[in-house]
């Protein structure tokens, strides 16, 4: 089984999250108004997660560590939640890396 993004609804919006090959979620979008901006924003992550220099590692006042993903333009299209050390966002983007270019789409909106 590999990676996938699944698209759903929440409060009349939609959202993402991809899934690891194992499982896990290792990303979750914000919500938009309607599916095509869902779409794009996949599709952008397909592109942009495999570009040198796309993830940027920062830290929230506590010192826990989060990732944020920017397009070529310099804009970000999301950002992690916050992880308990550098090393689990590391592996984290990392996996994203490698899963997001090829990952499958389920739609649970229809």
């Amino acid at each position: 089984m590999g990676s996938k993004f699944e698209l759903i609804t929440k409060d009349g919006k939609f959202m993402f999250n991809l899934r690891s090959a194992s499982g896990h979620v290792v990303y979750v979008s914000e919500l938009y108004k309607d599916k095509s901006g869902a779409l794009e924003d996949i599709e952008s992550i397909r592109n942009n997660s495999v570009r040198e220099g796309a993830f940027e590692a920062h830290a929230n006042a506590k010192g826990e560590p989060y990732f944020v993903l920017k397009g070529t333009d310099g804009q970000e299209i999301g950002r992690s939640d916050f992880f308990s050390s550098e090393p689990a966002m590391e592996d984290i983007v990392e996996s994203v890396k490698k899963s997001a270019p090829d990952a499958e789409i389920n739609d649970f909106t229809e």
